[in-house]
């Protein structure tokens, strides 16, 4: 393989599912054809996700009920630490993000370092449906004033990261807005973070994401984060 990743650059590859046994075939596949390590956190499935899975050869952890996304990014990050991994990469088990692309995040993080590289799907945004397209720019813009850093797509969920920072992101959410929740923290300790350009792809499947739900969820994680934050500052010494 031309640029092969050495070993302090190889990542562990993390897909969060929740009954993807329809969808998730053909992103374990090729995900898996990169020759990286790919564990698949089953978050509750009554279908036969795990079973699919493992039948393809990827790990599996299992959770025996369903607690959100940003849970099974928790459950994924502590299994790619434990085993060593410097790099952790995360894609959708939806179809959503395309497996062959993890080479660009590879490809990224050897030429420059950088420890947190997020996926930009909104340099095409035509192809997103408008109501996520309006959601995704209100969110990130949002976003990215908080942090003081430019992220154009602080929502995707196709993302690098090296290991060792994610000590640094106690997120709490458990649902969608735990990966807005890491970019803060990670934010205000300084790290670098820079965005890869990935392909935008709906093809009529339709989002977990509920735009209310989901929306109401983030604006309280910011409003939790902000009191935190505050509470910190306010101790003494």
């Amino acid at each position: 393989m031309a640029n092969a990743p050495t070993r302090e650059t190889a990542p562990c590859i993390v897909i969060p599912a929740f009954n993807e046994a329809h969808r998730i075939g053909p992103v374990v596949t090729g995900a898996l054809a990169h020759g990286y390590p790919v564990v698949v956190i089953d978050d509750g499935s009554t279908d036969e996700t795990g079973a699919l899975v493992r039948s393809l050869g990827a790990e599996v952890i299992r959770h025996e009920h369903n607690h959100g996304k940003g849970a099974s990014l928790v459950s994924g990050f502590a299994y790619a630490r434990e085993r060593g991994h410097p790099v952790v990469i995360t894609l959708d088990a939806d179809g959503q993000h395309d497996p062959v692309e993890i080479t660009r995040f590879v490809d990224a993080y050897r030429r420059t370092g950088i420890p947190v590289l997020i996926g930009n799907r909104m340099w095409n945004d035509a192809e997103m449906p408008m109501v996520r397209r309006w959601t995704n720019r209100a969110m990130s813009r949002l976003l990215c004033r908080i942090m003081k850093s430019y992220i154009p797509d602080t929502q995707c969920g196709f993302r690098l990261y090296r290991t060792d920072v994610l000590s640094f992101a106690p997120a709490v959410s458990r649902h969608f807005a735990m990966e807005s929740e890491v970019l803060l923290h990670l934010a205000m300790r300084g790290f670098r973070m820079d965005s890869v350009r990935v392909s935008t792809i709906y093809r009529g499947s339709k989002s977990r994401i509920n735009p209310l739900v989901d929306t109401m969820r983030f604006v309280m994680m910011l409003v939790q984060f902000h009191h935190d934050r505050q509470m910190r500052r306010s101790r003494p010494g």
